[in-house]
């Protein structure tokens, strides 16, 4: 019975890569625990190379989990905490007028949690930004430059605390305020806290460092319509902290075991990372970087029920607790944005009907 559940996700997910030209590569790593079951599959190409299960994938916001999970390192050895207010770790001239909703200032007001839960009010700058680079692949812009261009370019959705907003502002102003207590660059608190500790030795940050050990693989290409976008360095800047990871599947699950584990952050630091939480959308809660499913009768059953992360690329790495289920994978296209979400839903209901 395990290998016709194996046999059914490999077939929908070759069919579902097969069937869409605009996928040029795309991957997936399943793992449960409670079934002793473990696939993990590559198709399509990375150029003219046949693409392998250990590649390293571009995550895109995947990588908030990371930012998300350094911070709750930092606030568990008492450099931060999350109630903080963002002004405590931020300079003057980055807080001047940071966010004005309304006519009244609110930018000292905004805490570390409110970043980590997208509850900040603040705009996004990633699209407006990513949309000039992909009109001009010259276009280079620093993570300080991208916050400042969004104060002064795009207007705040609501006081912090208030509503949430998904907005890589967010994520870019928790990376400078890692880099300020730490005093080290964003892609060394990453190698540092997560990487090395993890033995995550072939991870690193796009456009920002290399791994601790060169796997000899090149990077799945990832595309937004037919431009191939991990060749554009500006990239870096636009992304930064709100994703940046790149990783082979293999060791994104031992990233995810060690958070869901209590391995990484202690399980107490993780159920305040899940249960503060904001509403985003319908059918998704939003923690500290956390997407959790939330179960609407006749669309969503409660089957479904898991948390995790989403990426821009198609990319989502989810944990379903009743299935002790892993799933991990990457369409490398932002057309995948929300159909990974389904492609998905199918894997873990193969599964429930194998265990049920």
């Amino acid at each position: 019975m395990k290998n016709k559940v194996e046999t059914t996700i490999e077939s929908l997910f070759r069919k579902t890569v097969r069937n869409d030209s605009k996928v040029k590569n795309a991957f997936l790593l399943v793992h449960s625990d409670k079934i002793d079951f473990h696939i993990n599959l590559a198709e399509g190409k990375t150029g003219e190379i046949q693409s392998t299960p250990n590649q390293p994938n571009y995550m895109a916001s995947v990588g908030k989990l990371f930012t998300s999970a350094i911070i709750g390192l930092l606030h568990e050895q008492g450099v931060l905490s999350f109630d903080d207010k963002i002004s405590q770790h931020l300079d003057r001239a980055l807080m001047d007028k940071l966010h004005v909703y309304k006519g009244k200032d609110y930018s000292y007001d905004i805490q570390i949690r409110h970043l980590l839960n997208q509850s900040s009010g603040l705009p996004d700058n990633f699209y407006p930004l990513f949309d000039k680079l992909l009109k001009d692949p010259g276009f280079t812009i620093t993570p300080r430059e991208a916050i400042i261009w969004a104060k002064q370019n795009v207007n705040p959705s609501a006081p912090p605390g208030k509503k949430a907003y998904y907005t890589d502002t967010n994520y870019h102003l928790l990376g400078l305020i890692v880099e300020n207590v730490r005093g080290t660059p964003f892609h060394e608190a990453l190698r540092e806290l997560i990487f090395a500790p993890l033995g995550m030795n072939h991870s690193y940050m796009l456009h920002a460092s290399e791994p601790i050990e060169d796997s000899g693989l090149p990077i799945a290409e990832f595309y937004a319509d037919n431009i191939q976008v991990n060749e554009l360095k500006g990239f870096a800047g636009i992304d930064y902290a709100g994703g940046g990871v790149v990783a082979p599947l293999e060791e994104l699950l031992i990233f995810m075991k060690a958070l869901v584990t209590g391995n990484l952050v202690s399980t107490d630091t993780l159920a305040i990372m899940k249960n503060d939480k904001a509403k985003l959308y319908p059918n998704f809660d939003y923690g500290y970087g956390i997407w959790q499913v939330k179960p609407i009768p006749l669309l969503i059953p409660v089957k479904f029920n898991s948390w995790g992360v989403l990426g821009a690329t198609g990319a989502f790495m989810f944990y379903h607790p009743e299935l002790e289920t892993y799933l991990i994978g990457n369409f490398n296209h932002t057309s995948y944005q929300r159909k990974c979400v389904r492609f998905m839903f199918k894997v873990i209901n193969s599964i429930w009907k194998y265990t049920k």
